[in-house]
């Protein structure tokens, strides 16, 4: 015999070689069952997982928009602190009709704010709106206030008036409301009040 002598292997009775084969197909069918339900589970999983990340960028964007407004309230106080702050507001008398084009401010020489008024705007202050055109710093102390208007009167007619006012700043913030009045003999009548 030679060294590699065939060894035989004694089955044990009953066992046929089907078995083996039967065992193997029976894997194989369960491992292609589970593969084909993978992709269901994934897609449940998926869709979860989509949802919440969904809701934390939703949780996100609230949040830059909560900064957004609390950076914005910062950099207001910042530019324009309490003791330095002074707003100019524009309003119309009431019943007023005449077209208001323009406005524009001066304190002390230097031109701070320009407005052109849209069709919106100007429908807006005759009906009883009030806009800020203006807010910057001026320290504490008496200061100039040059308010040009010009516009366009019922009768088509332009118009164009300039009038300097005098305000004292404290060191509390000033409010100034400008009132623009009834044209008369071509012209607008200008108030100044502290608001």
């Amino acid at each position: 015999m030679s060294r590699y002598a065939a060894i035989r292997v004694r089955r044990p009775e009953g066992l046929s070689t089907r078995m083996p084969m039967r065992l193997l197909a029976s894997l194989a069918f369960a491992w292609l069952a589970l593969l084909a339900g993978a992709p269901a589970v994934a897609q449940d999983m998926s869709r979860e997982q989509m949802k919440g990340l969904d809701e934390q960028v939703q949780e996100i964007k609230a949040d830059v928009l909560a900064i957004a407004a609390e950076l914005s309230q910062l950099e207001e106080r910042l530019l324009f602190p309490s003791n330095t702050q002074v707003a100019v507001f524009v309003a119309l008398e009431t019943g007023e009709s005449y077209r208001l084009d323009a406005v524009e401010l001066q304190v002390n020489g230097r031109p701070v704010a320009h407005h052109i008024y849209s069709y919106k705007e100007l429908e807006a202050l005759q009906k009883g709106g009030v806009q800020r055109i203006y807010t910057g710093n001026v320290p504490t102390g008496d200061h100039d206030l040059l308010v040009s208007v010009s516009g366009k009167l019922s009768s088509g007619r332009d118009f164009s008036r300039t009038e300097n006012f005098r305000f004292t700043k404290g060191v509390e913030p000033k409010l100034v409301g400008l009132t623009l009045g009834n044209p008369d003999a071509g012209a607008v009548g200008i108030s100044l009040g502290d608001w």
